[in-house]
């Protein structure tokens, strides 16, 4: 397994909303999220939009990625999603978050 962390940003104006989704993201979407090894998946927002996201991967980030971009759900999910992030230059939330280097980890 592999830990990754990542960084997105919210607006600010929707970030309620963000959150209201994610109380029930579409169960299609969670079961390709687990098809592609995205395991111990977590969010968490600040205040001011910005959003730190959490999973194990299988192989990869990159890999995980690659297996989402696959599947049709993902692809009307990022759609859906793409009007609450900030900055995303056309491109969905999916292909624009920006990987963190692991520097410390205790189990």
């Amino acid at each position: 397994m592999k830990r990754v962390g990542f960084m997105l940003k919210v607006k600010k104006d929707k970030i309620e909303e963000y959150k209201a989704h994610h109380q029930h993201v579409w169960p299609e979407m969670l079961d390709a999220l687990r098809r592609h090894g995205w395991h111990n998946y977590s969010l968490f927002l600040s205040e001011d939009g910005l959003l730190f996201g959490y999973f194990e991967a299988e192989e990869s980030f990159q890999a995980s990625l690659e297996g989402m971009a696959k599947e049709p759900i993902n692809a009307k999910w990022q759609e859906f999603m793409a009007p609450y992030f900030e900055n995303l230059g056309g491109a969905h939330a999916d292909e624009s978050m920006i990987e963190l280097e692991e520097v410390f980890h205790l189990d």
